[in-house]
């Protein structure tokens, strides 16, 4: 069942990705992105794996060692899980980046590769949009301070 769920855990978060690189200006898009609940699918498959050993993964993450993670991580069941957490992060990481993007008007073609980085090399991909980030004006500010006076 591992395998299985292995193998899923990329497939029902690919859409998402494949929406926000090569239709990011489809109005359908925006839509479906701006909701967080994306991460869901995946986040039920990390759920299949892990609260059946649930007695074995809460020791491992509440008192971290590299050999109880390593024992941990070291079978199917463990690496399907970790698969599952990398994917359920790197993609609610790169919603927030695409989300943010589009409020600061960073091309889609700069972003396309930032969103590629975090989908390979999730915190390698979050690091390499705040550099980009720094280019854009920030929303709030960029309207001036009277826009946003009470009264």
């Amino acid at each position: 069942m591992s395998a299985t769920l292995f193998s899923l855990t990329f497939a029902v978060a690919a859409p998402f990705w494949a929406l926000m690189i090569l239709l990011p200006n489809w109005t359908m898009t925006h839509r479906i992105i701006r909701s967080p609940l994306i991460v869901v699918p995946v986040v039920a498959i990390y759920a299949i794996l892990v609260v059946p050993a649930f007695a074995e993964v809460l020791p491992a993450v509440i008192d971290p060692t590299l050999d109880g993670v390593r024992e941990l991580l070291g079978t199917a069941d463990g690496a399907a899980a970790a698969w599952a957490h990398f994917v359920a992060f790197d993609l609610f990481v790169g919603r927030w980046a695409w989300l943010d993007s589009r409020e600061r008007a960073v091309p889609p073609l700069v972003m396309a590769p930032v969103l590629l980085l975090t989908i390979l090399l999730g915190p390698i991909g979050l690091a390499a949009y705040l550099v980009v980030r720094t280019r854009w004006a920030d929303p709030t500010t960029a309207a001036g301070p009277d826009e946003h006076r009470l009264g």
